[in-house]
């Protein structure tokens, strides 16, 4: 959009010969006497000419109102309130000194197609957060229940810290780091910290409930708790996969890759370092209980990512 001072036909000749879309669909903000107009206008008009400094900021409120995110340039002092009230402000290097100080942006050389890199890099940088995010707020969230049931019940915690190392290496550790090198300039939807519970949540939740009644079953069919720590981990490890493959739609060669390597590099640390990680042969009793699980636990993360979907439109997953 754009909003300007002057008249609001010349805004529209210029605008259109930069090539902004629906240049031709202008109006002028003199006549928009109420603040009930402006919100009217800013859903029809892409042109603003005549607009008064407080009117500017008027639009922005209104845009924000509607559910936008804004971004407001300027270059002069009649800018500033409306960049002050914008989510993003950025000011031009050529520009006035006030609005250079109000800005949160400033272009140096007042080049502004260098936009396009500075919104790519910050959508990267928050939708690599985001993913890094989900998958330790995940561990983190099922060691905190596990360590309050394990408490009140009086239960041996099941995990011992190599085998959490092993299951943070390849569900958190190398994944984060690994795909956190990729571009990625998804749109934003939401917040960061609801967006990232309300994606850890079900995954937690459903690790917890396996895991808590694995310890239960063992007690009555009485499995050691070695046997109990090592079905364990490769049951927090089987939901760190699970989530691991939903964050990295829409898949790719290279996030393919990412989760190949992490799955190989867990069954070959399992396998071949068992002794450092704690990871040994258990009983045919824990193997079967332990399967039941496994496939209890995919239809059982299925079913609460769908209900917290449905609750929260936070959750769904965009790709």
């Amino acid at each position: 959009m754009v909003i300007s001072g002057d008249d609001p036909v010349t805004v529209s000749s210029i605008a259109d010969t930069v090539e902004i879309e629906n240049a031709d669909r202008y109006v002028d903000a003199s006549k928009l006497d109420t603040e009930d107009k402006i919100r009217e206008a800013v859903k029809s008009y892409t042109v603003f000419g005549r607009v008064k400094p407080e009117q500017k900021k008027q639009i922005v409120e209104a845009l924000k109102a509607d559910g936008q995110r804004v971004a407001m340039t300027g270059d002069g002092v009649n800018d500033i309130l409306a960049m002050k009230e914008a989510d993003c402000s950025i000011a031009m290097g050529a520009g006035s000194d006030a609005a250079m100080q109000a800005a949160q942006v400033v272009l140096l050389d007042s080049d502004f197609s260098h936009m396009k890199e500075i919104i790519g890099e910050g959508r990267r940088d928050i939708n690599n957060l985001t993913r890094s995010a989900t998958l330790f707020l995940y561990k983190n969230i099922f060691s905190m229940l596990l360590a309050v049931f394990s408490i009140i019940n009086a239960f041996t915690y099941p995990l011992q810290p190599s085998q959490i190392s092993l299951v943070s290496m390849f569900n958190i550790g190398i994944p984060a780091f690994l795909l956190a090198l990729e571009a990625n300039e998804k749109k934003q939807h939401g917040r960061f910290i609801r967006v990232t519970l309300l994606q850890s949540i079900p995954a937690a939740l459903t690790s917890f409930f396996a895991i808590a009644a694995l310890v239960v079953f063992a007690k009555v069919f009485f499995i050691s708790d070695l046997d109990v720590g090592v079905a364990s981990t490769f049951l927090l490890s089987f939901v760190g996969f699970m989530i691991l493959w939903r964050i990295c739609r829409p898949r790719n060669h290279y996030r393919n890759a990412v989760i190949g390597l992490c799955i190989i590099g867990f069954a070959g640390c399992a396998w071949f370092a068992s002794s450092i990680f704690s990871i040994h042969y258990i009983s045919y009793q824990c193997i079967m209980l332990a399967a039941v699980f496994a496939i209890a636990q995919e239809s059982l993360m299925r079913n609460i990512t769908e209900l917290f979907e449905n609750k929260f439109e936070e959750a769904r997953y965009v790709d």
